[in-house]
């Protein structure tokens, strides 16, 4: 078995679209980012690349890199489960947690699993997605951003 650990944080900013786990949010502001800025995305490719040994979601898709930009961050995401799954592991669970102010994600939350879930080719009983807030703390408090942690756990293929 092998265990990742994966986060991101993204600015808000004006006439961006607020894209978390797949999902677009109405919020008066998206993320700021190369690509779409799913923080929830990122954190889970970085979290089953490192499972992997494989490195990071910015070695993977630079963000220098031209052909990145405005990227679908569940792409990203099918991508680097290929790249797991071409080196002999299979993906088993993950745990997400969003810390967010402001929108409230408990609407959203089962269609974020189902999504993320989908590009992993699994069942969204193998993702979870749970929002906290930062009690009005900090960066993320003042409604100025937007975080997420994950945790994903894989299993080495047998033969």
């Amino acid at each position: 078995m092998r265990v990742g650990v994966g986060y991101d944080s993204h600015r808000f900013a004006d006439r961006r679209k607020l894209i978390l786990g797949g999902v677009t949010i109405p919020h008066l502001q998206g993320l700021t980012g190369h690509s779409d800025a799913d923080a929830v995305a990122h954190a889970l490719t970085d979290a089953i690349l490192g499972a992997a040994g494989l490195g990071d979601i910015g070695t993977m898709f630079p963000p220098t890199d031209p052909a990145w930009r405005d990227a679908n961050s569940l792409e990203l995401l099918k991508q680097a489960h290929l790249r797991v799954a071409e080196a002999g592991l299979d993906f088993v669970n993950a745990d997400v947690t969003v810390i967010i102010e402001r929108p409230r994600l408990a609407p959203y939350i089962d269609a974020m699993r189902e999504k993320l879930a989908a590009a992993l080719v699994t069942g969204a009983s193998s993702v979870s997605v749970k929002a906290k807030t930062n009690e009005g703390m900090g960066w993320i408090g003042r409604g100025e951003g937007v975080a997420a942690i994950a945790v994903a756990l894989l299993a080495e293929r047998r033969a």
